[in-house]
């Protein structure tokens, strides 16, 4: 690929992102513009924007490479992908929206009343984005590795030194006109290649991908293993060897593999002649399992060996149990279906909505922009398994979008084509990664640094960026999908109970809400973590803590549910003017306002409606509270005297102090 035609594409990307974002800094006057775009965003523009959030790499890079290496058995991510927000449609936008929490923890706290579930929940929204930042920054690696040669480290480091100047810089109405851009370069990134590469493909006679056979490389095809793997061969197959397999050194001559398993170390270089099938990787000692998200064969893939995959979640899928697929398929369908409402950065832009009515006609149309966008990673999956199936043995399969292009069409054409798809995958890791870090750092903003205000909130922003940074130096290669799949399920497994039965269960009392995260996410993140670091042994025990989703939501929601009935005499005391709040509309409740420590005290909505100063209703409460007076239904006092009133206040009007 011509380098030169790649790197300025993805400059372009980052130019106009930071052009954008600055757009948004010259219209961001007030705190509230800052944090929540002033609760303006109309449904169409809030759609773009969360869309343009939600289609991370996971989505542009890594389904392809799922549908490549494993077949129409993924194609259950997409479907669960875009049915998640039918659900947080029916069961949470308008009640999120309507309860005036900036964040899930200040949906915790204000629904329960409760400091220490807030807190638990906090530790769960941190977890949670850097999870999910984490395959944002090393795909970004991957892609400048691949487009540029560039090492892999660099793409990691370019994207969150713009996201976190975006971030710190305009906040929140500057990511909003970023990521409603960043959808549609997207959407056109992989819908104009498309039409080229059928063209293409109807052009060479309509050759169909098999997934039920190893998948056969059409040219004679020289791959370089980058680790140590174990590959097995169906079928005797010969090829041309420079380096060592199974413990023995070849210089260029040609060997016979037999059928079985064998060892190839990183490094060798393997010349396959046309025709031959694919070699498939397989886990260390046993062949049974495969492994997906970025790397593995048809049936059997991956290796414990090898970096590129430590471990094997998708392998359930392909493996040879019938009922280890049908766990694994039920767990997916689980933790995408109901994870979809847990992700903090999700959560955070519904706040942005005008009411409950623009929250819910947003997610409708949220529901379009992703189901349209999702019919289109498929397909390159599809072609990958027919012109690039040796990405497959290298553990490269998430690049079947980038080198399609090259390896279909060729020339000018094909360098073009493949430099938008690397503008588009750089955009998908700029939207995503600004959602992000934006509800990262206002969670840290809030419950971990010391003090508040715009300005640590720019300091939570470089260490919501550092930490999954530094995380991805030392955890390399981690499979973009299956990094992605872990955040949904622990989202599934702790925020989905805890919104569902908080929305819609009066009964539900701080013990309750503690035990059913600690219990429901706590397990799902344990039983991955282990599974990563493989500890969890073969069989079913490995299935079920790769796929924790089908017994950890449960978990979570007897939990919940067990410890509230226990404890009755623990629900809040407010609990039925919480619920009506979040139930009624805005015409028979009233405007809602932030939760009391939502902005962390600097924005109320009764302020900026009366068009009195922010600072000067804060003054009055304060006074209030010292002198011994009735505070407002809803202030706390200790919430009042602990908060003061930020330096960077700002009039109702938009004009500075």
């Amino acid at each position: 690929m011509n380098h030169s035609y790649a790197v300025a594409a993805v400059v372009g990307v980052v130019l106009a992102t930071v052009l954008i974002g600055a757009l948004g800094l010259r219209i961001s006057r007030t705190t509230s513009d800052f944090y929540v775009a002033s609760r303006t965003v109309g449904p169409r523009l809030n759609a773009a924007a969360i869309s343009g959030e939600y289609l991370s790499a996971a989505s542009f890079l890594g389904i392809a490479g799922l549908v490549l290496v494993q077949g129409p058995s993924m194609l259950w991510y997409p479907v669960g992908y875009t049915a998640g927000y039918l659900v947080l449609l029916l069961l949470v936008a308008a009640p999120l929206r309507r309860s005036g929490a900036y964040t899930l923890s200040d949906f915790a706290e204000a629904r329960l009343e409760s400091p220490l579930v807030r807190r638990v929940a906090s530790l769960f929204v941190v977890g949670i984005g850097w999870l999910y930042l984490l395959p944002q920054l090393q795909g970004a690696g991957l892609t400048l590795e691949i487009l540029t040669g560039a090492p892999d480290w660099v793409g990691g480091l370019v994207v969150a030194l713009v996201v976190t100047g975006i971030v710190a810089a305009g906040g929140m109405r500057s990511i909003t006109f970023v990521q409603a851009f960043q959808y549609g370069l997207k959407l056109a990134a992989l819908l104009v290649p498309a039409f080229f590469l059928l063209a293409a493909w109807c052009g060479d006679g309509t050759p169909q991908a098999r997934f039920d056979a190893p998948a056969v490389l059409r040219d004679h095809t020289s791959v370089k293993v980058a680790e140590t793997v174990r590959v097995r061969v169906d079928a005797p197959v010969t090829l041309t060897v420079t380096g060592s397999v199974d413990g023995e050194t070849y210089d260029g001559r040609t060997l016979a593999l037999g059928r079985g398993g064998h060892l190839v170390e990183r490094g060798t270089e393997l010349a396959f002649p046309a025709g031959s099938p694919v070699p498939e990787r397989v886990p260390d000692g046993d062949g049974g399992d495969g492994v997906g998200g970025g790397s593995g064969g048809a049936g059997a893939t991956g290796g414990d060996e090898s970096p590129l995959d430590p471990l094997d979640l998708s392998g359930a899928f392909t493996g040879s149990g019938a009922g280890h697929r049908l766990y694994a398929t039920y767990g997916l369908i689980l933790a995408t279906f109901l994870g979809a409402m847990g992700l903090p950065h999700v959560a955070v832009r519904f706040y942005t909505s005008p009411n409950g009515r623009a929250a819910r006609r947003t997610t409708l149309v949220v529901l379009g922009l992703v189901g349209v966008f999702y019919l289109l990673p498929p397909l390159y999956g599809a072609l990958g398994r027919i012109y690039a199936p040796e990405l497959a043995l290298t553990g490269a399969s998430d690049a079947a979008v980038l080198v399609l292009p090259r390896r279909m069409l060729g020339g000018v054409l094909g360098d073009l084509l493949g430099a938008l798809l690397a503008g588009g995958a750089c955009a998908a890791f700029l939207s995503t990664a600004s959602g992000l870090t934006m509800s990262v750092a206002g969670v840290l903003t809030q419950d971990v640094l010391p003090a508040r205000g715009v300005r640590h909130f720019r300091l939570a922003t470089l260490l919501a960026t550092a930490v999954p940074l530094g995380a991805g130096l030392v955890a390399s290669h981690v499979p973009v999908a299956d990094a992605v799949g872990l955040a949904f399920a622990v989202s599934a497994s702790s925020f989905c109970p805890l919104l569902v039965l908080g929305i819609w269960w009066r009964r539900l009392t701080p013990p309750g809400a503690v035990a059913g995260l600690l219990l429901g996410g706590g397990c799902a993140l344990a039983a991955v973590m282990a599974t990563r670091a493989g500890l969890a042994p073969g069989g079913w025990p490995h299935t079920l803590m790769a796929w924790p989703a089908v017994w950890s939501v449960p978990l979570g929601f007897l939990s919940m549910i067990l410890v509230s009935l226990a404890t009755p005499g623990r629900v809040p005391a407010g609990t039925s003017r919480i619920l009506a709040r979040l139930h009624l509309p805005e015409e028979v409740d009233g405007r809602p306002e932030p939760h009391p420590r939502a902005y962390s005290g600097r924005e109320r909505g009764a302020g900026r409606e009366s068009g009195i100063s922010k600072s000067r209703l804060l003054n009055s409460l304060l006074r209030t509270a010292r002198s011994g007076g009735t505070l407002p239904e809803g202030v706390p006092s200790r919430e009042v005297l602990s908060d003061e009133v930020p330096s960077e206040e700002v009039h109702s009007n938009g004009s500075g102090r």
